[in-house]
């Protein structure tokens, strides 16, 4: 059945609700898929006897939802869905992707000894101007930027090993070949808020402006609370949320 084949029910549920109801059903069983358009305003309204701002209210809950994207000229456009990551457990972005479905990717734009700035210098218990190891880099699902990550690592912790080069940053998880050193995460704290995306982030996740990131500071600790990675990732908002599970005491 046609998500539109049946009529729409006069019962306490507004009309576009219903709709979006419908719609989303469709998107989620395959019938629209990401970059597929959906009705316009005016075919809904003709569907179903609605009204533009019954339609309208419609598809911009959707859009709320982060189903799709509106936009002009080409109308409601199917986008990928949204990976959710879960706050409780420190994870890679790798085993995270791989949880979904998704072939993580990385693209590294460079791997260098700086100086620590103050704010970094405070998160890994540091002077400013120490040295610390600067890993910037964008993350792919399935080959399109979700995500920009600039790492910050203690320069101690490659005293054995050296430093890994772009190309074997390119080719997995940092996490997995830090562990490969020897290297291990024990906890982690971490700071999420909405922003707007500035032009550099905007270009390497290659989204117009304006765009809305999840910035994720994390700062990451050894088992005996040595902290020896500090962490600032912008992931896009439209692909991207995080999940919480709630306790009441």
């Amino acid at each position: 059945m046609n998500w539109y084949e049946t009529k729409l029910d006069e019962g306490p549920v507004p009309l576009w609700s219903q709709i979006a109801d419908r719609l989303r059903r469709a998107i989620e069983n395959g019938a629209f898929k990401p970059g597929d358009a959906l009705p316009g305003e005016a075919e809904i309204n003709k569907r179903f006897g609605v009204s533009r701002s019954t339609s309208r209210a419609a598809l911009d809950h959707l859009e709320t939802e982060g189903l799709i994207k509106r936009k002009s000229g080409l109308g409601s456009i199917v986008i990928e869905p949204r990976v959710e990551r879960p706050l409780d457990r420190l994870s890679s972005f790798s085993e995270d992707m791989r949880m979904r479905g998704l072939t993580p990717g990385y693209q590294t734009r460079w791997i260098k000894v700086v100086p620590a700035n103050q704010a970094v210098a405070a998160e890994l218990k540091l002077n400013p101007g120490d040295d610390v190891v600067e890993i910037d880099r964008n993350m792919l699902a399935d080959g399109t930027p979700i995500a920009t990550s600039v790492t910050y690592l203690l320069p101690s912790l490659f005293e054995k090993s050296g430093l890994p080069t772009v190309e074997e940053l390119d080719s997995g998880s940092l996490y997995q070949w830090l562990r490969r050193a020897g290297i291990i995460f024990a906890s982690g704290d971490e700071r999420i808020e909405g922003a707007l995306a500035d032009a550099a982030t905007a270009r390497l996740l290659g989204v117009k402006q304006p765009a809305a990131v999840l910035v994720c500071h994390r700062t990451s600790w050894t088992a005996n609370k040595q902290p020896i990675e500090h962490v600032v990732l912008h992931y896009l908002a439209e692909r991207y949320s995080f999940h919480v599970r709630l306790v009441q005491q």
